[in-house]
């Protein structure tokens, strides 16, 4: 790629996106250059801020002739190296392109630019009063370009999908420079291939998507929070089971009595009751009418005289329920001050049990000085395992170490035909790891698309696959 000095790449910016949008001071590289990992030190050469499609498109032409590397940089919380710039690109952000238009009260959808934050048009859709679903820890600094780039998932997937099942219409730009409008916005349109699909969790090595049209939905009502203490890992899928037979559920997580207690620890958030168990469920559905209440006691009695579960609280206000919420929301941020090694993994639901049975046992087996905290969307078999580093251990020893652990992992994964990434992407993290979960012909047609949609690379290089 180019060796341009950062003044060069300065001169050649400035025409197109003006002098106050490009940066090369060292707080804004730090800033920029990375995301939420902590493994590749950002080295970037340039941040620059387009306001609109054309001046992307100006970027990427301007790439090709001088041979720049282009990362894309959204709300810069992924987890997977994917917006990391490691070796001296430009840095392609889209804080600027954050405009939420045309609203259209009759199809349910908006027009949002890719810098919009996802707790914006939440609140947009709110105030219309409308629902946005797709929903994460991330929602109050994520954008919808990487939620795209990465196909965001979060704690509501087992009832309203992923963010692809959002995605009314893109409008991208390929690594040619070209604009494309992609599916106009149609429910239905048999016109050839879903090329709107390939940019979706492409993070970007494509080409940036730069507009989306996003899908709404009607908000649900008096979402209602219980949370259950389960004695034995099986017992957990037989709950989530019984529940889903009789009623539709909102969410259906998990963490395990170890993620929990490191919550507590905190001091925030109180126990959700005196009994102590190895396993927790957090389940969330409408109470639109006291028959639906009703029917979630019954269950949840049943599963009590089955022996499934010890205990369990149900919310009675939405200050409750957030609390509630708030043991398994808080993992993340709770952890963090142990440098967790952080693996994504999903598999089939009815294969979870004996898929986190087994790696428990190679990592205790193998490092019983690791501390493991799991936790998850276990409704739609995503898992989060955490391996949280020893207090003493070098961060560059405990990641090592931690690498043998994923290889271990990722063969257990390929064992039960799982994925390596189920909704944090693969960026630089996962890429050594793709084959486990795609075969070599598929990564080939990967690589193939690449070259027609990106010939020279320069579009978030290094990430998901090589050339």
């Amino acid at each position: 790629m180019t060796l341009l000095t950062q003044e060069a790449l300065v001169e050649l910016l400035v025409p197109i996106v003006g002098a106050d949008k490009v940066r090369i001071d060292a707080d804004s590289l730090e800033t920029f250059g990375k995301d939420w990992t902590k493994i590749y030190p950002p080295k970037p050469s340039a941040i620059v801020f387009p306001k609109n499609t054309q001046q992307v498109a100006d970027i990427v032409k301007l790439a090709n002739e001088r041979h720049i590397a282009l990362v894309p940089s959204g709300g810069r919380t992924g987890l997977s190296a994917g917006a990391v710039a490691a070796n001296g690109e430009v840095v392609v952000a889209f804080d600027y392109m954050n405009q939420i238009t045309e609203f259209n009260a009759i199809d349910r959808s908006v027009k949002c630019g890719a810098g919009v934050i996802t707790e914006q048009l939440q609140t947009f859709a709110d105030d219309k009063g409308l629902f946005y679903p797709v929903d994460f820890a991330s929602a109050g600094s994520s954008q919808i370009g990487g939620n795209i780039s990465t196909n965001a998932g979060g704690i509501k997937v087992i009832r309203w999908g992923m963010t692809r099942d959002w995605v009314a219409g893109l409008t991208v730009v390929t690594g040619k420079g070209d604009i494309l409008e992609l599916n106009k916005d149609l429910v239905k349109n048999n016109t050839g291939y879903d090329m709107r699909q390939l940019f979706i969790g492409g993070e970007g090595t494509l080409g940036f998507v730069t507009e989306a049209t996003m899908r709404l939905t009607r908000p649900p009502k008096n979402l209602t929070v219980l949370v259950l203490g389960i004695p034995e890992l099986d017992h957990v899928m037989k709950v989530l089971t019984q529940f889903q037979n009789s009623m539709d559920l909102t969410a259906f997580e998990f963490f395990s009595d170890k993620a929990m207690s490191k919550v507590l620890a905190r001091g925030d958030v109180p126990a959700p009751f005196e009994t102590s168990t190895d396993f927790y469920a957090l389940i969330e559905f409408e109470a639109i009418n006291e028959a639906d209440m009703n029917l979630a006691m019954e269950i949840f009695e049943q599963c009590l005289e089955n022996e499934w579960v010890v205990d369990g609280v149900i919310s009675q206000s939405e200050t409750q329920a957030a609390n509630l919420w708030r043991l398994r929301e808080d993992i993340s941020e709770t952890i963090a001050e142990w440098t967790p090694y952080k693996n994504d993994i999903s598999v089939v639901v009815s294969k979870v049990p004996p898929f986190l049975r087994d790696i428990d046992d190679i990592v205790a087996r193998e490092y019983p000085d690791f501390e493991i905290i799991w936790f998850g969307h276990i409704g739609d078999g995503n898992l989060h395992l955490n391996i949280l580093k020893p207090e003493g251990l070098e961060k560059s020893v405990f990641f090592e170490r931690c690498a043998k652990v994923s290889t271990w992992v990722f063969e257990v994964v390929e064992k039960y035909r799982g994925s390596v990434s189920a909704e944090h992407g693969v960026g630089m993290t996962k890429k050594p790891y793709l084959e486990y979960t795609r075969s070599t012909a598929e990564i080939e047609y990967m690589r193939a698309m690449k070259r027609v949609f990106d010939p020279l690379n320069i579009m978030n290089p290094g990430k998901l696959i090589d050339l």
